[in-house]
């Protein structure tokens, strides 16, 4: 954790090296629990929603009508307005007065038809205030592919009424330690579906999603010390991006996924260095006679933030990704660490030290003004959803490790966790394309 983690060893205290068997790799199977969601927080002014329920295929259209009306529910922004018998207009035009006088400001009508092996599901949504439609789409898939379409229709609906791109169809990956085993795990941005990359007696650290969701960059102890690998989803393949003497951690894809920052000790501490996506061509980025860890990129590629004690204590600077000098970005307090750019490159996530407790605050890149979002007390590791609106971060409650989301402004608050397992290490994946 970073309250007890020397910078550039980059692992939790809590997953300390078992050194009992080799990692078990394989392609993706089904994991043994699945995240829970609970809402603690929401928006100030939700919008009034009404998600009719699917017609058609009844168990294809309850899976999707409930995937819609979680997935709106959760961003803390809408607010849920019963049918109750009301039509919601996928084939015909709505009772927009009825809808209107029950509070909706937005029906969503739609269904799921099969013919064998293949599915459609079609939807439209209707401004009631205005009393006019704005859009639907028609989706054809197959049965496996119920939640996803669920995903698409609640990120549609999300960007319509809001105005930004919705992120329920991302996916997040995690570390679940349950005994002495522990698991990288892929999920849907809600926790559900959730399959197992990698499984292993030895820690796994510090995953790092490629800019196109296809791979996973992560830190492995299976060789009995740190080595960075890059894991392809897809085919479950994976192979060394880092092995070099003494450790080998913290990667960062850069934007234009080929290349990757990494923290390595070959040459004695830990600095930074750029390595090719293939592990080729290192080079080193900066000198330090401190410890330079936790690199990110920033959005546009010109600037990668790290942490470093250089000045006397962990604090987050900056360097260009062609080198040059480094610039120091906190100022406030004596410990900041694991600088996370926010995707449009205008706020930076950090873990703050505060009165002996560790907390999410994010920093206006432009003023920068810092606030803190969290009133927890072991926060680490943050992520930014990839629309910037939420932020995925681990913490701990009754002794053990959870996961939790914030909005960037503190508003709205998730906490996601596994019944009997430590969860830690969250990345927030891309968008899928």
């Amino acid at each position: 954790m970073p309250r007890k983690r020397a910078p550039g060893y980059n692992r939790p205290m809590r997953f300390r090296p078992i050194f009992l068997a080799a990692a078990l790799l394989s392609a993706p199977v089904l994991a043994y629990a699945q995240l829970s969601i609970e809402i603690t927080g929401a928006g100030a002014n939700r919008i009034p929603v009404a998600i009719g329920d699917f017609g058609g295929d009844r168990e294809a259209g309850q899976t999707l009508t409930s995937v819609v009306r979680g997935d709106l529910e959760r961003s803390g922004l809408f607010r849920l307005v019963e049918p109750a018998g009301l039509s919601a207009g996928e084939t015909s035009t709505p009772p927009y007065a009825d809808w209107k006088a029950r509070g909706a400001d937005a029906v969503v009508g739609g269904s799921v038809s099969a013919s064998g092996a293949r599915y459609e599901t079609r939807f439209r949504l209707y401004d009631i205030q205005k009393q006019s439609q704005l859009g639907g789409l028609a989706y054809g898939h197959q049965a496996s592919q119920v939640r996803l379409i669920g995903h698409r229709v609640a990120d549609y609906v999300y960007e319509k009424l809001t105005g930004e791109r919705g992120v329920f169809s991302t996916r997040i990956a995690y570390v679940v330690k349950s005994g002495s085993r522990y698991e990288l795990q892929v999920a849907d941005a809600d926790g559900a579906n959730a399959q197992t990359a990698l499984a292993s007696r030895e820690p796994i650290i510090s995953p790092n999603w490629s800019p196109d969701g296809g791979k996973l960059a992560y830190v492995s102890f299976e060789a009995k010390k740190p080595v960075i690998y890059v894991h392809d989803l897809t085919s479950g393949r994976r192979y060394v991006a880092a092995n070099f003497k003494g450790s080998n951690s913290a990667p960062a894809w850069s934007p234009d996924g080929r290349r990757l920052a990494v923290v390595l000790s070959k040459d004695g501490g830990s600095q930074l260095f750029l390595v090719n996506a293939d592990g080729s061509g290192v080079t080193r980025l900066a000198s330090s006679p401190g410890i330079d860890t936790e690199p990110q990129f920033s959005p546009d590629g010109q600037w990668i933030y790290f942490t470093s004690d250089r000045g006397g204590s962990p604090q987050i600077y900056r360097v260009g990704t062609g080198g040059g000098s480094a610039q120091r970005v906190t100022f406030d307090g004596p410990y900041n660490v694991t600088p996370r750019p926010s995707p449009d490159g205008k706020s930076l996530a950090y873990i703050t030290r505060t009165n002996g407790s560790f907390q999410l605050a994010v920093m206006d890149l432009a003023t920068r003004q810092s606030m803190i979002l969290t009133d927890s007390t072991k926060d680490e590791s943050p992520s930014y959803a990839p629309n910037g609106r939420m932020i995925l971060y681990a913490t701990e409650i009754g002794g053990r490790g959870v996961l939790a989301a914030v909005s960037a402004d503190g508003r709205v608050k998730q906490k996601l966790s596994v019944q009997a397992a430590d969860v830690r290490e969250p990345s927030w994946g891309p968008f899928i394309k």
